[in-house]
């Protein structure tokens, strides 16, 4: 049975395309000015790799916060249900699952089932998320995808304030001209944004194993900065950017198992 999962965030789209429960094709794309033109784009992508055409998907399922711009979905699921069966399907032991993307990061607790039981959400601000650590990045004048081995190279970090972006960007530009070096500040950046998803994880009680997903999962300054605040060694899966667009995906071979009825 043939499956799609699309997760078309605020940024960027992602697509998974199933086959009999395996990942036969992925593609993702910036979400750009026309959403469900970059998502059709995606979609193409992937059958193409899959070597499938849409007359082969029995079932789309679609997730992401702009999922109402979504073509094709034959239904929807939340982002926090579609990343809970992603995570134990990806991860058998998976009973916390964190995902920090663009716009938002959000934790969650899930059942063996990968059914989601309990969740908390970061909307308030951006400082939680991939946004924060991209206008921190331009402050200090770092390639976006510097941040990160930067932040490896610091012994110690200052504290900075992740309340919000704006106020986080001031306190950089404030150590910047306290000639605190490049890679502490960048540290700091990292340990703020720890330190509001750690205290997210905490309200709903660490239950290992904890998974870590979304596109900052990609991010070794984060994830160094989450493991110390968290005191374990988050689990990170394969394309732990997809993880939305898989769990869509699963979602989708669910639904279509129970059509078939």
């Amino acid at each position: 049975m043939i499956t799609c999962g699309m997760d078309l965030g605020t940024q960027r789209v992602k697509v998974v395309v199933l086959k009999d429960g395996k990942v036969v094709g992925r593609a993702q794309g910036f979400s750009g000015f026309d959403p469900t033109k970059a998502a059709e784009k995606a979609v193409s992508d992937a059958l193409k790799e899959a070597n499938l055409t849409m007359s082969d998907v029995k079932h789309f399922s679609a997730t992401g916060s702009a999922v109402d711009m979504a073509p094709y979905a034959n239904s929807t699921v939340s982002m926090m249900g579609a990343d809970a069966k992603a995570g134990v399907f990806l991860v058998p032991a998976a009973r916390t699952i964190i995902d920090v993307g663009a716009e938002e990061a959000r934790a969650l607790k899930c059942d063996e089932k990968g059914i989601m039981v309990d969740f908390v959400v970061n909307e308030r601000c951006a400082a939680g998320a991939g946004a924060f650590i991209e206008a921190m990045s331009r402050a200090l004048e770092v390639k976006l995808e510097e941040m990160g081995p930067l932040s490896l190279k610091a012994e110690r970090a200052s504290p900075i304030n992740a309340s919000c972006v704006i106020f986080g960007e001031s306190d950089v530009v404030s150590l910047i001209h306290r000639q605190e070096s490049k890679p502490e500040i960048a540290r700091a950046v990292f340990d703020a944004m720890a330190d509001r998803v750690s205290s997210m994880i905490h309200r709903l009680g660490v239950n290992p194993e904890v998974v870590l997903v979304g596109g900052v999962a990609k991010d070794v300054g984060f994830v160094a900065s989450l493991n110390r605040k968290l005191g374990l060694s988050v689990v990170i899966p394969e394309y732990p950017d997809y993880v939305g667009a898989l769990g869509a995906a699963l979602t989708a071979a669910s639904r279509a198992a129970k059509e078939a009825q």
